[in-house]
């Protein structure tokens, strides 16, 4: 489904030093995976993820989706790859404060070609179990619910690949853990999930665990 090929990542400021955030990764990601990538502070997860998610470009190497390099694709095509393919959750859950959690789910639909878009706005909160707060103001919810109006929002385009990018970040323990169960849920029903976290904790309830060190994928492996 993803494959990298010895990406590589390299940032320059005017004035200032080659700043390299990944280096000659090379990974594959299967659908139907739910992938936990940790790290320290700095260490290129979010940036790995970006890259993969096709909201940075790498500087070195080859990504490939569905056996399709996506390094040659106009901005234009790699922003519709986006919209039909993927979904995404951010520890700032980034919602509208006076409008109502129905009508935030609704807002990446509100531009596309897709009929029905009330009915796939509440099946999507219907998923993550927020159908009875569908008319409350987004300002009205607690930190926990507001993260699984995000996670709605992420998955009313029915996207092949979900990514969440610290998603229990803002959250308590107890809302935290909540958002995970949702997620293994998702991945349960064929949802591919990749999701950055520095948690270990939250990292063990994934079904793999990729550890990156100063841009390098240091560890890979499985959880039973």
């Amino acid at each position: 489904m993803l494959r990298l090929e010895k990406v590589s990542r390299t940032y320059r400021k005017e004035g200032s030093a080659e700043v390299r955030a990944l280096s000659s990764i090379t990974l594959q990601i299967k659908q139907g995976e739910f992938v936990a990538i940790v790290g320290p502070s700095g260490s290129g997860k979010s940036t790995l993820m970006n890259i993969m998610g096709l909201l940075d470009r790498p500087s070195q190497g080859h990504y490939f989706l569905d056996e399709h390099e996506v390094g040659g694709l106009t901005i234009d095509e790699l922003a519709k790859i986006r919209n039909q393919k993927f979904g995404f959750v951010f520890q700032s859950f980034h919602l509208l404060p006076r409008t109502s959690a129905l009508e935030n789910v609704e807002l990446p639909l509100i531009y596309s070609d897709r009929s029905r878009i009330d009915e796939l706005a509440k099946n999507a909160l219907n998923a993550v179990g927020l159908q009875e707060r569908a008319n409350h103001f987004s300002s009205e919810l607690s930190g926990g619910e507001q993260q699984r109006v995000a996670i709605a929002r992420a998955l009313v385009n029915e996207p092949d690949i979900l990514f969440a990018d610290e998603p229990t970040g803002n959250l308590d323990t107890k809302s935290g853990n909540e958002i995970i169960s949702i997620f293994t849920k998702l991945n349960e029903a064929g949802k591919t999930i990749i999701l950055v976290t520095h948690d270990e904790a939250i990292a063990k309830k994934c079904k793999r665990i990729l550890k990156i060190v100063d841009g390098k994928i240091v560890k890979d492996s499985s959880n039973p």
